[in-house]
């Protein structure tokens, strides 16, 4: 039994890619890549029933620092309309899917896109262009042992590309090796093309599966404020990993001197700001029940001091009174400013 290894991000082109491949006698496993971005709510649950149902292995993979480091600021391929590199991204995902393949010996690895589908990542050309990175990526001396460029194609694939399968449009697509070989049918896979999902719905409701995802971007590089803190955070001073949840959550202010605030607005933003950060000293209410708070440490003295006051504001504070704030390892008593006044200093209106 051969195995393959499926990118799953959630969406039914996913599952009904799994299931394909499943029908044909394949073992399955889903890999769902974690980039920091899918967004702010957790989907491991829905993750284990959706794959559950059609009866595959899930494993969820922590890639968020790497595609950091080497993906985000720095795309071959550049950005979609909001600060989204998405033929980078996807590149990325196949290598470390690859990687993964070594690690448990899979045999190759598929993935739901759709041709058409995405006008960014899923448009021939921009498949083209993870085909080719996904090349380069196979002269890497540790898939050395699973290809073979000057062999006839038969007993190893030639180039590392040829072991990724997109079961959803690949009568539309170049012929595969495991296609070619016959570990997979050519024939019981899809032609599917473009933005509409009537077919895969319809497909969906066949199978009877109860957890899919409907249609719809889930990726928060494509969310407008995210896109835009990134690029006011990345310009002011540059981006480092753990700021990762000052873009994501929170209000986002910017102080007349220049500093840079983060103010959580409900309880669960609290627990996502209460991190460690370098470049960020915390904003503590010790009188008083409210929000955390971020400000930078390089934050001039009248910055700090506004940040704490408007932290206070938006805590359960009267606007007469003082209170006694912590901000970064010093204390101050500070008045809270009215959360109106306190409306002219947000990133975004």
């Amino acid at each position: 039994m051969k195995k393959v290894l499926a990118l799953f991000s959630g969406g039914c082109d996913s599952l009904i890619s799994m299931q394909l491949l499943k029908e044909q006698g394949l073992e399955v496993v889903a890999l769902n890549f974690n980039i920091g971005f899918g967004g702010n709510k957790s989907k491991l649950e829905y993750f284990h029933n959706a794959t559950a149902q059609i009866g595959v292995e899930f494993i969820s993979v922590d890639i968020r620092k790497q595609f950091f480091d080497d993906v985000l600021f720095k795309p071959k391929y550049g950005y979609g309309k909001y600060f989204n590199p998405c033929v980078d991204c996807h590149a990325n995902m196949f290598k470390n899917a690859f990687l993964k393949l070594l690690e448990l010996k899979a045999d190759f690895v598929i993935s739901g896109e759709v041709l058409g589908q995405r006008p960014k990542s899923q448009r021939k050309e921009a498949l083209d262009q993870v085909r080719i990175l996904v090349r380069k990526i196979g002269e890497d001396k540790r898939f050395a042992h699973l290809i073979d460029p000057d062999g006839d194609g038969i007993a190893k694939p030639k180039s590392l590309d040829e072991l990724l399968l997109r079961p959803m449009s690949a009568k539309l697509l170049e012929e595969t090796y495991p296609e070619r070989v016959g570990w997979v049918d050519r024939e019981k896979l899809l032609d599917v093309h473009g933005r509409g999902r009537s077919r895969q719905l319809e497909m969906i409701k066949n199978y009877g599966w109860k957890y899919y995802e409907k249609p719809g971007g889930g990726c928060l590089l494509t969310d407008t404020s995210v896109a835009l803190k990134i690029r006011d955070l990345q310009a002011h001073r540059g981006m480092i990993f753990e700021d990762v949840e000052l873009v994501k959550v929170g209000r986002y202010m910017v102080l007349p001197d220049g500093g840079r605030c983060i103010i959580a607005r409900n309880e669960e933003e609290n627990q996502k700001l209460d991190i460690q950060n370098p470049l960020m000293e915390k904003i503590e209410l010790l009188e008083c029940n409210g929000p955390i708070g971020l400000v930078e440490k390089d934050a001039s003295e009248a910055d700090k001091c506004l940040a704490g006051r408007i932290t206070l504001g938006y805590g359960k504070s009267e606007l007469s009174q003082s209170y006694q704030v912590r901000i970064g390892e010093r204390e101050h008593h500070l008045v809270p400013l009215d959360r109106q006044e306190a409306q002219k200093y947000l990133f975004l209106k």
